[in-house]
């Protein structure tokens, strides 16, 4: 059986190749594609070997890794469980990769059953080392019954929450909307959900709707971050720029714990215009610590460019399109 990691490698044809089906062209184009690091070429290229041969599991897992490679970890595993469910074990490797995605989301229960499945399908198997090596990080001991159930609502919440955040960074504002509803319903507790529809429900067109939100809960809660940032960044959008600053004088004395919270009003002082305050927030931020957030590298560049560091803004904006394809559809930030 071909393996996954078979599927890495791709020798290169003569100049003069005889005819070949074209779903094994464009698999070949995708698979070129990857590794020349072009993951959005490469997704494109995919899609097409999978339109021609949709039974063809292998062009499935293919482009599962591409998913992998972007962070867009939710979309892997449904392809991956799909291809378990309609060719079983025949591509046990599968069960490993599925656990790879769920630990890099922080599912650790889940990453641990599909890690386990793996090496008792696969003791041999190609991925055996990785997997025994991921199983001793995974290792958290037996739980009971209320631990596990702790687990559970613990792996569903983070499950809306990068999905929703995976939208949101695309712009993908309707079915972000659809999700945080439906997270809202689930998790009434859970705060960021509300002020990231409010956001999506703004750029999505609702304007007013999204500020008439955002001004009762402010009534609520006057310190709040999330109600300050969004409503400093509708405003602006508006062109109400009086309205924006008073948002803006509220968080110039904020400093947060959270790197998320950081990066938020980073964000937020440079969608305004505010550069040379975004660029001392920026400058305390830990890239290592954002891992997923394209909008660090948008915002933060076009923070350079505001201050006259036009050079370093060029090169964290090509930075950011390598490392997350999607920005490539938009326009510079400046």
């Amino acid at each position: 059986m071909q393996t996954l990691e078979d599927t890495k490698t791709v020798n290169k044809t003569d100049n003069v190749t005889p005819f070949i089906p074209e779903g094994d062209f464009y698999f070949t184009k995708g698979v070129e594609a990857f590794q020349k690091r072009k993951f959005d070429i490469a997704i494109k290229w995919l899609k097409k070997a999978v339109e021609d041969s949709p039974k063809e599991a292998l062009y499935h897992c293919q482009m599962s890794i591409v998913y992998t490679e972007i962070g867009a970890y939710h979309a892997a595993n449904q392809i991956l469980t799909e291809v378990l469910s309609e060719n079983g074990d025949s591509y046990i490797d599968c069960y490993y990769l599925i656990a790879n995605n769920y630990a890099h989301l922080g599912l650790l229960q889940d990453a641990k059953k599909y890690t386990k499945t793996y090496l008792d399908k696969a003791p041999n198997g190609d991925f055996t080392k990785e997997a025994e090596d991921l199983l001793t990080v995974l290792d958290i001991g037996d739980d009971d019954d209320d631990d596990e159930w702790a687990f559970e609502e613990e792996d569903e919440l983070l499950i809306y929450q990068e999905t929703a955040f995976y939208h949101l960074e695309r712009q993908e504002w309707s079915q972000a909307i659809t999700l945080l509803e439906e997270m809202m319903g689930v998790f009434p507790e859970h705060i960021a959900a509300k002020h990231e529809f409010s956001f999506a429900l703004f750029f999505n067109g609702d304007q007013d709707e999204a500020i008439r939100l955002e001004e009762q809960w402010l009534k609520n809660d006057p310190q709040s971050l999330y109600c300050h940032t969004n409503l400093a960044i509708f405003y602006y959008e508006r062109n109400d720029i009086n309205k924006c600053n008073q948002h803006i004088v509220s968080l110039q004395n904020v400093y947060p714990i959270h790197e998320q919270q950081k990066l938020k009003i980073a964000n937020t002082l440079a969608r305004t215009g505010h550069y040379k305050e975004a660029y001392d927030r920026f400058k305390m931020l830990s890239k290592g610590h954002l891992k997923g957030h394209a909008s660090y590298f948008k915002w933060y560049s076009a923070c350079l460019y505001g201050i006259g560091a036009s050079t370093k803004a060029l090169s964290l904006w090509e930075e950011g399109c390598k490392k997350y394809p999607f920005l490539n559809k938009e326009t510079s930030p400046w």
